[in-house]
């Protein structure tokens, strides 16, 4: 008890925030994967997992202690530095972004003056796990998935940021709470609507959802970068795109439809992180409406799109967005 009451409050309050944060994972990941199953079900006019617990909601559950039971078998002529390393990269830089993003007023775990620059940062780091994952499983299928989400990164990681530039232009801030407070009166949606659907589709594209899951398009590439992948190595890969995805919906939630903000009701201030979860899994529904919705684009079809219409489309929308500012 000595050693804890000499540790500086900052650093027992990031521990405890780190905890909670890595529980909310594994709690976000079990709740997408019943609710993608569900809801795939549906959409299908069929019933999805039934059979273990209530309506099958805890079908997850066991598939999660099955994976993490199973051998993590490595094939023979993998190179196994970066085979075992992909996994790692693609779920530990997902923990830190939700370090930053304000769930409620008072709710939120360290509020960074760069905050936006460094939730960019490191959801980056996720096509870096996607490459090393691909190029280590030494498999025609794994590299082409791997070089598909490199091309598809590049392409769509400009006008997701040309989308939040517009929003830095309006504020004048990169911290994220500052953003939310900014839309105490309006959201930004209403102002920035050019930018909140590129920011939407180039988030899909980024997270490697349908209709944009060429790096991983299993008509075409078996399973695509994580095909050698079994037991705990895919588990991790499957945690860190629903953490993405929960990333990329709260990054929205907080530029373009106003955090925490929500209707004036009695105990109000109590209420931000419920508006605020809300939002992010409305937004999360509507990304997995849109996979069981639509086809899988071509990748030729992919690039045009990111590089003919987004792009410029961001363009204009800054350069309109910039002299409005400024007049």
């Amino acid at each position: 008890m000595e050693t804890i009451s000499t540790l500086p409050p900052e650093l027992i309050r990031m521990v405890i925030a780190v905890i909670i944060i890595i529980s909310f994972i594994f709690l976000n990941a079990i709740m997408m994967g019943y609710l993608e199953r569900k809801i795939a079900g549906h959409v299908q006019r069929r019933l999805g997992p039934m059979e273990v617990g209530f309506h099958g909601i805890l079908q997850l559950v066991v598939d999660g202690v099955k994976l993490v039971a199973k051998e993590l078998l490595i094939p023979i002529n993998v190179d196994r530095t970066f085979f075992r390393l992909a996994p790692i990269l693609s779920f530990t830089p997902v923990i830190l972004p939700l370090l930053v993003i304000p769930f409620s007023e008072k709710l939120q775990a360290r509020d960074l003056n760069l905050g936006l620059l460094f939730i960019v940062s490191m959801t980056s780091v996720n096509v870096m796990a996607i490459l090393v994952g691909g190029w280590g499983s030494n498999n025609k299928y794994s590299m082409f998935g791997a070089m598909r989400a490199v091309a598809q990164s590049i392409a769509y990681e400009i006008p997701i940021l040309l989308s939040m530039l517009a929003i830095i232009l309006m504020t004048n801030t990169l911290s994220l709470k500052e953003i939310v407070g900014a839309q105490q009166k309006i959201w930004f949606v209403l102002l920035q609507p050019l930018a909140f659907i590129i920011y939407v589709i180039s988030g899909i594209a980024e997270t490697n959802r349908a209709p944009f899951d060429l790096p991983e398009a299993e008509s075409e590439l078996t399973a695509g970068f994580h095909t050698e992948y079994s037991g705990i190595g895919f588990s991790l890969f499957f945690l860190g795109e629903y953490t993405n995805m929960f990333t990329v919906a709260s990054v929205a939630t907080v530029l373009f439809l106003g955090g925490w903000h929500g209707p004036s009701l009695p105990y109000g201030e109590y209420l931000g992180i419920v508006w605020f979860f809300l939002k992010v899994y409305f937004l999360l529904f509507f990304m997995i409406m849109i996979r069981w919705t639509y086809p899988r684009v071509r990748f030729d079809q992919l690039l045009n799109f990111a590089w003919k219409y987004l792009v410029p489309f961001s363009l204009v929308n800054i350069l309109i967005t910039a002299v409005v500012v400024k007049l």
